[in-house]
């Protein structure tokens, strides 16, 4: 299955989706300083900047014909640290629209991510969109704790797809999402062991990795804006 990345960051979702056996063919991220991670990390793999000019004609003119379009759109008028913020009619979190016009311009799936603020700030307003374009959805929250990590980082997962013979026999009854948050909560501890441990090495290399100042600052936004790449990968690999 191939994947659009939108909204990319450092790649949490196109490393999750990769390890469930999904190939990334594009990805889409405004901020310039990621790019060369993704870069390093994915050579051969186009990165757009801006999901606002971003149509099907161009992926098709391109060679990119993606089967799901997945990201976690942003989340800072959604967000309830953002006191009276908008929600979908923000600027930001807004550009939802974006990755439902294009499921709808190419007929691929769609996974989202985002805070669970949204459901108070547009949720509904997500879903009517994606009726729109024909699209059936289900929805879960799922954490970062359901992962096996030592913080809770909840967060609202969508997955929708066209209501078409292509998707019949592919979503099973009670739903990928369902699956996956149980396939996550029952091999938790087995997936963070690594993890914990390679952070544990980390911690002792901070201070000799030769990067700036400001270079960590931006690391950090970057790995902190970032989804656990453990729950991409439990939804690719269900059913």
């Amino acid at each position: 299955m191939n994947v659009l990345d939108l909204f990319s960051g450092i790649g949490g979702f196109s490393l999750g989706l990769e390890r469930a056996g999904m190939r990334t063919v594009a990805f889409c991220e405004i901020e310039a300083a990621c790019h060369p991670v993704l870069a390093a990390q994915w050579p051969h793999v186009p990165i757009y900047s801006d999901v606002r000019k971003l149509t099907a004609a161009h992926l098709s003119a391109a060679g990119v014909v993606p089967d799901l379009i997945a990201g976690g759109f942003p989340c800072q008028d959604a967000s309830f640290a953002n006191i009276g913020g908008s929600g979908t009619s923000g600027a930001r979190t807004g550009l939802y629209a974006e990755a439902v016009r294009l499921a709808g311009e190419t007929g691929a799936g769609l996974l989202m991510e985002n805070v669970p603020g949204l459901f108070d700030r547009g949720f509904g307003e997500v879903l009517r969109a994606l009726a729109d374009i024909g699209f059936d959805a289900e929805w879960e929250c799922i954490s970062a704790r359901d992962a096996g990590a030592d913080h809770l980082r909840n967060r609202v997962w969508i997955l929708a797809y066209p209501r078409s013979s292509r998707w019949e026999g592919f979503i099973p009854d009670d739903g990928i999402l369902v699956r996956a948050k149980a396939s996550l909560a029952k091999h938790r501890h087995e997936a963070f062991a690594d993890w914990r441990s390679l952070v544990a090495r980390q911690h002792l290399l901070r201070s000799v990795d030769g990067l700036s100042v400001g270079m960590e600052r931006r690391r950090l936004h970057a790995v902190g804006n970032a989804v656990s790449p453990y729950i991409p990968e439990a939804i690719g690999a269900t059913p």
